[in-house]
């Protein structure tokens, strides 16, 4: 086995000395005061073995790391059903994007932009009794950590800001992919995203996407078939339009958020989570997209 805590020191000290860390989300005001300075990597064998380097025990706001969790949910409750309302096509665009979305009579490209995970939600909340506390409880569950909560002040700041949000839902609506009422839907949506983890809590939420479904409880969530389906959606569409550069540079399938978090994985081997708030052009974490490629690098262990 490697020296995982070596190679993750290693990353860890030439990273943090890069001259330029990219520049913090400040579309959403509440994330615009992070710390840029702010780095942690984790890393969790299927052994169940830890390692970890930098502020990786900090809480920071997932962002759209939370979509691949609510894809989760929806294709436990309704399976297949999912693919009927939203396509599995990379995007080439950014995450926001709605051109696309009217052309292609409001089936969003993938469940991982914003309008594909606002169809998702749409799902959840018709399928859950309560659906922001029943939610929570699922990502509590599969992190096996009852402190895992929302970020209040986060979700309050989306919803007033979230203009493109609110237009991807109507445009949804019009074409009739959007069951309930658009607030509802964007209420539960904005808190999905507020959602507060780790790095270490954030590759215990995705052993689940290495393990066959398995969550650290041993609880099966959802079936093989489906974590096949779920880990090729984040490989191909998990960076927008930046996921063909991270699949070149370093090979695993995973996915981003504006937060600054990225999670990646290898099945049966590991999951591993990186933050730095620190965007680069693409809105992907820019220290966060080198670690990751100085670890299969040096590892030598990604799928292909």
């Amino acid at each position: 086995m490697p020296d995982y805590q070596a190679i993750l020191n290693t990353i860890y000290s030439e990273a943090i000395q890069a001259s330029d860390k990219g520049i913090v989300a400040s579309y959403i005001p509440e994330l615009a005061h992070i710390d840029i300075n702010n780095f942690g990597i984790h890393l969790r064998t299927s052994e169940g073995k830890n390692f970890g380097v930098g502020d990786y025990n900090k809480l920071f706001s997932i962002q759209s790391i939370s979509k691949v969790l609510a894809l989760s949910k929806a294709m436990e409750l309704v399976g297949e059903a999912v693919w009927d309302r939203v396509d599995v096509e990379p995007s080439g665009n950014p995450f926001n994007f709605l051109t696309l979305l009217e052309v292609e009579n409001g089936i969003p490209r993938n469940p991982l932009i914003n309008s594909g995970a606002i169809v998702i939600s749409d799902i959840l909340v018709s399928k859950l009794k309560n659906p922001k506390d029943d939610f929570l409880n699922y990502i509590r569950d599969l992190v096996n950590d009852n402190s895992v909560n929302y970020n209040m002040d986060v979700a309050q700041s989306e919803k007033a800001t979230g203009f493109k949000n609110y237009a991807a839902a109507n445009l949804l609506k019009s074409f009739k992919n959007l069951n309930n009422p658009v607030e509802e839907v964007l209420d539960f949506y904005f808190h999905q995203c507020s959602i507060e983890m780790t790095c270490s809590q954030l590759s215990n939420a995705f052993y689940l996407f290495a393990n066959n479904g398995c969550c650290l409880r041993n609880k099966l969530h959802i079936n093989d078939r489906q974590v096949k389906r779920i880990n090729a959606i984040m490989l191909t569409c998990g960076f927008y339009d930046e996921a063909g550069e991270f699949a070149f540079e370093v090979g695993l399938p995973g996915k981003s958020g504006v937060g600054g978090g990225i999670v990646a994985l290898l099945p049966d081997k590991f999951v591993i989570t990186t933050w730095s708030p620190g965007l680069n052009v693409k809105g992907n974490s820019k220290l966060g997209m080198l670690a990751l490629e100085q670890f299969t690098t040096k590892t030598k262990l990604s799928i292909f």
